[in-house]
């Protein structure tokens, strides 16, 4: 860890030298650990009970401590909702949140930290109350009428009559009429009424939305973006449209940032999401974080994603078997491609909820997270762990600091994430055996040993179900996980190829403790 921070401080030198705003090159991005915040819940300045940029760039010097290399913030524009995916202004910032003053104060004090920031842009819809769709409600002939999809309500009913397209096909059921006119046009929004799609038909439309891009990457300093819905940009039946549109887009940013980063989110079977590789820096895996934690609640190695919700154990396949053959395909499409792993984000259950607030099962899930290749993406207090369940305000319910921290934010009534249930960050950090100490040790492991960040992974066979093995790098680190509620002996012939400890969760390196991680190299 000093090593670590001596680095850090050498970075803040090198950065005086440098552009404003700039970010001296991360060792391991963009294989770094990025950490989601949802800016409402994480940190309040002002007591308000609202989360703002003031508040996040007071926590900076945490998430610097933990090891976070990368931010991802959940959408922060103007908004009419709480979560604010739906965008009313896409070239300011949301008032409750702070100025764009205080977020550009925010971007370049991570930059001195040596963390990037990537923002939550949601391009597939605006708002209904942004001007754009204010004005193209008034009528066919108005400006902005193309920026938006319209269908006359009586070729609607046609197509349905025909059934040429499913009933459940997003070509038919997201159709909605203007302040409840049934009478005239009517608009498509695929998640809702208040969330009309934008119309990438329109080469007008496009421009604007390049135009916002370069505004948050040369204006404003951000590093990338997470695209939200990027399956949707067109109906189901426009696959390769959305796939030209994404390589279209990350070429035009490029335009703006040469290493502009840009993660997608695409939640389908793997032989459909491929396509989209090209178009991205990375994309966000979602089999893997299921696979993870079904192995992990389900004490084996061998529990894999078959279809759907239903978990299954395969004999001889594991999630590293899964990973393995998905990033195989995701490559052959772009070379370059990341795969974005997390545990929990703002769309799913949190990790303590999966796992029945099981504190050994979360250390082993963030344990298998940061010992795989890709990019580790950890969700805010994921580290600390936070429970929560649907509806999603309450897997994004207030970060909890400690009982006596004046940021701690209260804009909703925590039910999971509460004080009495469990310990602050402040608390946690003075606890040798917390998880948020595991966390910042297998974090540190991650950036100390370049082989733990490295895209390369070999399953080693193993007699046990309840234990997985692999090596990283070249060959030369052996990391191990038990799956299960008991020590378990390693196999001699491995010790003596990786005679040499870099981790143990126990005193010995030939036992993997219980639910534990026992790292070796040669």
């Amino acid at each position: 860890m000093k090593q670590i921070l001596l680095g850090l401080c050498t970075g803040l030198l090198l950065l005086s030298c440098a552009e404003k705003n700039a970010v001296q090159k991360n060792l391991n991005w963009p294989k770094g650990i990025t950490y989601e915040i949802f800016v409402q819940s994480f940190a309040d300045s002002d007591g308000n009970g609202v989360g703002d940029f003031n508040g996040m760039t007071s926590k900076l010097p945490y998430l610097e401590t933990l090891g976070v290399e990368a931010i991802w913030l959940m959408p922060i524009m103007p908004s009419p909702s709480y979560h604010k995916y739906d965008v009313v202004d896409y070239y300011d910032v949301h008032p409750d949140y702070g100025t764009m003053e205080d977020f550009k104060t925010f971007v370049k004090e991570a930059h001195q930290r040596n963390i990037r920031v990537v923002i939550d842009l949601v391009i597939n819809h605006s708002s209904s109350k942004h001007d754009w769709f204010v004005e193209a409600s008034k009528g066919t002939d108005n400006a902005y009428r193309e920026y938006y999809v319209w269908a006359d309500k009586d070729s609607i009913a046609e197509e349905i009559a025909k059934k040429e397209i499913s009933m459940d096909s997003d070509n038919i059921t997201q159709w909605h009429a203007v302040n409840g006119d049934t009478t005239s046009e009517h608009y498509y929004g695929f998640f809702n009424g208040g969330m009309p799609d934008l119309n990438f038909d329109s080469p007008k439309l496009r421009a604007e939305v390049y135009k916002i891009g370069a505004f948050w990457l040369q204006e404003v300093g951000v590093d990338g973006f997470r695209l939200d819905a990027a399956k949707h940009i067109y109906p189901d039946d426009r696959a390769e449209d959305n796939h030209a549109f994404w390589e279209e887009f990350i070429n035009e940013m490029r335009q703006y940032n040469p290493n502009v980063y840009t993660v997608g989110e695409v939640w389908d079977k793997s032989d459909k999401v491929a396509p989209y590789a090209k178009g991205f820096s990375a994309l966000f895996n979602f089999d893997l974080a299921f696979s993870i934690l079904a192995s992990v609640q389900n004490e084996t190695s061998s529990a894999v994603k078959i279809e759907g919700p239903t978990w299954k154990p395969i004999q001889n396949k594991s999630f590293i078997d899964g990973y393995l053959e998905n990033n195989q395909l995701y490559t052959s499409v772009n070379k370059d491609f990341f795969s974005a792993n997390f545990l929990s984000n703002h769309d799913q259950n949190r990790v303590m909820s999966v796992l029945n607030g099981d504190i050994q099962k979360a250390k082993l899930a963030a344990s298998i997270l940061l010992t795989l290749p890709g990019q580790p993406y950890i969700y805010y207090g994921e580290e600390i762990g936070m429970e929560g369940k649907k509806p999603d305000e309450h897997i994004r319910e207030p970060m909890v600091w400690s009982d006596k921290d004046k940021s701690n934010t209260n804009w909703i009534e925590a039910t999971y994430a509460t004080a009495d249930k469990l310990k602050g960050v402040e608390d946690q950090l003075a606890d040798p055996s917390s998880l948020l100490n595991h966390y910042k040790k297998m974090i540190a492991l991650r950036r100390t040993h370049a082989a733990l960040s490295s895209e390369s992974i070999k399953k080693i066979a193993y007699e046990d179900a309840g234990v997985i093995a692999f090596t990283r790098g070249d060959g030369s680190y052996l990391v191990v996980h038990n799956f299960t509620s008991k020590d378990i002996k390693l196999n001699k012939k491995l010790t003596s190829q990786h005679p040499k400890v870099v981790t143990s969760m126990g005193n010995n390196r030939e036992i993997i403790p219980a639910f534990g991680t026992l790292i070796l190299k040669k």
